[in-house]
């Protein structure tokens, strides 16, 4: 009997061990290829992180940042293009900071992007542009996923 229990106790072990290899959150393994992953973050975290790169952007140049929330685009005469974004909301959504995307590869406006307000994932590397005569911050994106 005591045999039996054991092995019970053993494979009841084994069994657990499995469950929880089978059910592993393979978002740390993809993240892993990213910087900052702003989609770990809770949501107050998120905007704080957001304010940091808008602040401090020196220290976020080249580097590979992961986001989601909704998309928006938005026209200026101008110069006469289209810009996307991605909008992060602080936990009371009283506050909003977006950040601008450029999407690399052949993807035109409006047929290969989603809705406004659709939310979004994406995956890019940090840089700036300078246009009339202004710097400019954004994600230089290679993945743009509709959540």
């Amino acid at each position: 009997m005591k045999k039996h229990l054991s092995l019970l106790l053993l494979l009841s072990t084994l069994l657990m061990v499995a469950i929880g290899c089978g059910n592993k959150d393979t978002s740390a393994v993809e993240a892993g290829n990213v910087d900052v992953d702003l989609t770990a973050l809770s949501s107050t975290m998120v905007y704080a992180e957001v304010f940091n790169i808008m602040t401090t952007p020196d220290d976020y140049m080249g580097k590979r940042i992961k986001m989601s929330g909704p998309y928006y685009t938005a026209y200026y005469d101008e110069t006469g293009s289209y810009y996307h974004y991605v909008i992060i909301e602080d936990a009371t959504a009283c506050c909003a900071q977006g950040l601008e995307f450029i999407w690399s590869g052949d993807h035109a406006y409006p047929d290969d992007y989603p809705e406004d307000r659709t939310i979004i994932e994406v995956v890019g590397v940090f840089g700036s542009y300078e246009e009339s005569g202004n710097s400019y911050y954004y994600l230089a994106v290679d993945n743009l996923s509709v959540l």
